[in-house]
């Protein structure tokens, strides 16, 4: 628990409560269904890894051992607390800085431990309402724990650090019954994408650290007080919520995402803060900002301009992995990504926009289509080896300006 002058500047355990009083259960399944629902999803995780791996061919020619970083399906609020854990972690820095600027005394703790009940809640709210639109999710960051495993801590060499792949099951049995497509075919769908995402850290053993080290260095420039962080999410969450405390959570699961499925909510602290990049370089108006929108410098910017170019390859070489293993593996796949694409696309109604815009999703929801395109001209131009090129060093990943222009990255790297 991260404390700020003898008390919490966010109370993680109050956030996971507060999410996980206001997320609803999910879909009607019984105890039988839930049972193969979890065993089919865990077979499809597993045959994903063969066709991933031989479709992207980012191990080359060799044969690599089996992913050292665990499989875990989850209900709602099994991916709240995996993201709590994942934030406590990437947040130290930036909350271990506001403690230095906190001033001491009696009256500092007691605004610090109102301050950090209040944004629990305010925090929990927030994970409510994303627990039920991630399908599934990659996750780099978060520590191991004993109910929910990471690895490896201390891999070999070469090899890449913590992590662990989520599959939030009662929202693909959603999805997949309110788009009616072929529940076999869309969860093995789902598990291409996530599974492109494993794929992509454990080949590229310095993409973790690398991504890391941009958010440590995004927060290293955040220049506010505590009590101006705490002041910022309040007003963000009461812009939707009207001030009165209304449950952001309730929606009934009616959007989907993840680091790698869905409307784009789900991903981490990586996903979420490329998420919350804007496509143009102007200053969005004030209504239309999300939540990172608000706090940035200029440096931030310049910053978070990479981390989208990042998200967005990433994002976009899983979009292109899962749609082009291709019909032999997936037999209704042109139908799911037609009915999918129409899903994403659709707020359910004003309160969902207007939480998509506040939260960056919007920004997010570019990122899987951009980032296609690019891995789409790209690998027409030179081959899956030729695009393969991309992950030889942070050198290669490509600018948010060859994201839009594909041919300038091959005429910079080839």
């Amino acid at each position: 628990m991260t404390s700020i002058g003898g008390s919490e500047m966010v109370d993680w355990n109050l956030a996971v409560a507060t999410a996980t009083r206001l997320t609803r259960p999910g879909p009607e399944v019984s105890r039988d269904e839930a049972r193969a629902i979890v065993s089919e999803l865990r077979g499809h995780a597993q045959a994903s890894e063969i066709h991933v791996r031989a479709f992207t061919r980012m191990f080359g020619d060799e044969a690599p051992a089996p992913h050292g970083t665990p499989v875990l399906i989850v209900d709602r609020p099994g991916w709240v607390r995996a993201n709590v854990a994942g934030f406590r972690e990437v947040l130290k820095p930036l909350l271990g800085k506001m403690q230095a600027r906190r001033p001491g005394g009696p009256g500092g703790v007691v605004l610090g431990t109102v301050g950090g009940k209040v944004t629990g809640v305010e925090v929990g709210m927030l994970l409510s309402f994303l627990s039920s639109r991630v399908l599934g999710q990659y996750e780099t960051f978060a520590p191991p724990t004993r109910e929910l495993p990471a690895g490896p801590v201390k891999p070999g060499p070469g090899e890449s650090r913590a992590g662990r792949l989520l599959l939030v099951a009662p929202n693909i049995v959603h999805v997949e019954r309110e788009l009616d497509v072929d529940p076999h075919d869309f969860r093995l769908w789902v598990c291409l994408h996530e599974e492109t995402h494993r794929t992509q850290f454990s080949a590229v053993p310095w993409l973790r650290d690398h991504i890391e080290g941009e958010i440590q260095s995004f927060l290293g420039e955040t220049e506010l007080d505590a009590s101006t962080v705490v002041g910022r999410v309040r007003e963000a969450v009461q812009s939707f919520t009207g001030g009165n405390g209304t449950n952001a959570g309730g929606a009934n699961g009616n959007g989907s995402g993840a680091n790698g499925n869905g409307d784009g909510s789900g991903g981490g602290a990586a996903g979420k803060a490329a998420g919350a990049a804007t496509d143009s370089d102007e200053e969005p108006a004030e209504e239309g900002r999300s939540l990172v929108d608000l706090v940035q410098t200029p440096t931030q910017r310049e910053i978070l301009a990479r981390v989208t170019a990042v998200m967005s390859l990433l994002e976009g070489h899983a979009d292109y992995v899962m749609d082009g293993v291709g019909p032999d593996v997936v037999p209704t796949v042109a139908e799911i990504r037609e009915k999918f694409s129409q899903r994403r696309a659709s707020g359910a109604g004003r309160l969902d926009q207007a939480l998509r815009r506040l939260l960056g999703l919007d920004a997010k929801l570019r990122q899987y289509r951009d980032g296609e395109r690019f891995v789409r001209a790209v690998v027409e131009q030179v081959g899956m080896d030729g695009f393969n090129r991309v992950w030889t060093s942070p050198n290669t990943l490509p600018t948010k300006a060859e994201i839009a222009k594909p041919g300038d990255w091959v005429a910079r790297v080839h």
